[in-house]
């Protein structure tokens, strides 16, 4: 038993390392798909991505949250507004990485956690601890860097935060898993979406039809682009403790920093670098006091004296995750 423990551990840390690292390597993949511009590739991915999802729900027959989905109205009108912010986090993206702002687009998913943490003061009214504080003043003191360094509010990093935040907070009213959640939205974005690309193509300016069958492969990818992540991700959500998803998912950013200063040679002047020194500064604050509760908390379960209470509970869970933004186990389906 120990022994298939550790497997499915390490099977489940793979996949893990695998999903962020599909994430933080998708920089690549975008500009492949020139000369198509950001809104027509992130009409392809909506459809492709609902009939790759779709098709996988189909081979795993799990239809049966659909119809109870369908019978909740409040439920459906929050997927539509998740919709809508995954549009804006998608979209600017893949424009920020076409454009040359892959830097600046990763830190919009470094800074997510340390935005996640102000919407729930100030929406949520949740309590911080000192260091939690620490960690947003530093944040807040590294955006200003940054802005004071572009010459204005990093507006593309803050948008994806924002946005990322937003979508994560409305799907924790939804509760619905990475993939049945990716299917409902993309599902409300589909015909949007395929109406736009038809308009495209009756105006001629439709890539997909027009630069040949590689090019049109490649704009179809977006779907496996997009699920496989997903599937990687959800195996590892099952396997692996909160606090390894929450160390993990930093991993997609660093690597999308990484791309965009070596491979993309993107400027990073001596401002930006302190902004970002201070964001990490801020990250690592983050963590270390979110690791530090969760370990402190499991000590006091495991006293015999110690009586576990479903409250006792959600505080260690609520401490893993504190480190890995809103709702791990969904957000996922809005990443890059």
């Amino acid at each position: 038993m120990a022994g298939t423990s550790k497997g499915e551990g390490r099977i489940g840390l793979l996949n893990g390392i695998a999903a962020y690292g599909m994430w933080g390597l998708v920089p690549l993949f975008w500009p492949l798909l020139k000369p198509a511009g950001a809104i027509e590739i992130l009409a392809h991915r909506m459809v492709w991505s609902l009939v790759f999802v779709g098709a996988a729900l189909v081979v795993l027959r799990r239809w049966a949250w659909a119809g109870e989905l369908l019978r909740q109205p409040r439920k459906l009108g929050l997927i539509a507004v998740a919709a809508a912010f995954i549009t804006v986090n998608w979209g600017l993206y893949i424009w920020s990485v076409n454009t040359g702002h892959v830097v600046e687009a990763s830190l919009g998913y470094f800074i997510n956690p340390l935005v996640t943490i102000a919407m729930g003061v100030l929406l949520l009214k949740e309590r911080l601890r000192p260091v939690q504080w620490t960690a947003v003043g530093v944040g807040f003191a590294a955006v200003l860097v940054l802005a004071i360094g572009y010459g204005q509010p990093p507006w593309i990093s803050l948008t994806l935060a924002f946005s990322f935040a937003t979508y994560g907070l409305v799907k924790k009213k939804v509760n619905l898993g990475g993939i049945e959640s990716l299917a409902a939205e993309t599902a409300i974005q589909f015909l949007p979406a395929l109406g736009f690309l038809l308009w495209l193509t009756a105006h001629g300016d439709s890539s997909f039809s027009t630069e040949g069958p590689g090019h049109a492969a490649l704009l179809a990818a977006t779907g496996i682009v997009t699920a496989l992540p997903l599937v990687c991700f959800g195996a590892a959500a099952i396997r692996v403790p909160l606090s390894t998803l929450g160390l993990l998912q930093y991993l997609a950013p660093v690597f999308q920093f990484l791309l965009g200063i070596l491979y993309f040679h993107e400027a990073m002047p001596p401002e930006r670098w302190a902004g970002f020194a201070l964001v990490w500064l801020a990250l690592a604050l983050l963590t270390w006091d979110a690791l530090r509760t969760a370990r402190t908390l499991r000590r006091e379960i495991s006293r015999p004296s110690t009586t576990m209470t479903t409250g006792t509970v959600s505080a260690v869970r609520k401490a893993e995750s504190l480190s890995s933004g809103p709702e791990p186990l969904d957000s996922p389906a809005a990443k890059p």
